[in-house]
């Protein structure tokens, strides 16, 4: 059975046409070189508006069946930076190792990297990730922390994610 991802791109001016969309695409190539199994993406671009946000990822998990949800954008400190906070309403349980770790592999890019408010959660048998909107953030954050995603997953009962062992190796318990 073919996974679903979700790729929610948060950004005012993308969800308007004036800016062009990057972090999405961006997160779509890493996938399509990381993942080895089947799997279709659910994209979708809101504003920076938590009602859309929450809206946005309910949907892609409970009416769209994603197993893993990954937003770029709106993670920062500004006002309308609100990601972190529309995926913690939704969210059964709150992942915060994943925004730990993530802040850590980017303060060895840019200081600014305290900054970041990334974080993680499960809702039901899906995990959400945010990411920051850089391209290249995009990539360094997902190399930190896709070995834990698919075993995330099998934890919630998920769909089974592989990965390509030779640019990441997924972590599973012996026997998994």
């Amino acid at each position: 059975m073919r996974a679903k991802i979700g790729i929610l791109t948060v950004s005012d001016r993308a969800s308007k046409g004036i800016y062009e969309d990057r972090g999405g695409p961006a997160i779509h190539q890493y996938l399509s070189e990381v993942l080895t199994n089947d799997w279709e993406p659910v994209a979708m671009v809101v504003p920076d508006e938590f009602e859309r946000i929450s809206a946005a990822l309910i949907e892609m998990v409970d009416a769209r069946g994603c197993s893993l949800v990954v937003t770029t954008g709106g993670t920062g400190p500004a006002v309308r930076d609100i990601t972190p906070d529309a995926t913690e309403a939704v969210c059964d349980k709150m992942m915060p190792g994943f925004g730990e770790l993530m802040r850590q592999v980017s303060l060895q890019f840019v200081p600014t990297a305290i900054l970041s408010r990334q974080t993680a959660g499960v809702r039901g048998g899906a995990l959400i990730v945010n990411l920051p909107g850089k391209p290249s953030a995009i990539r360094d954050c997902l190399d930190a922390v896709m070995p834990a995603i698919p075993y995330c997953i099998d934890l919630i009962d998920g769909a089974y994610l592989t990965t390509d062992e030779n640019r990441i190796a997924a972590f599973r318990p012996k026997g998994k």
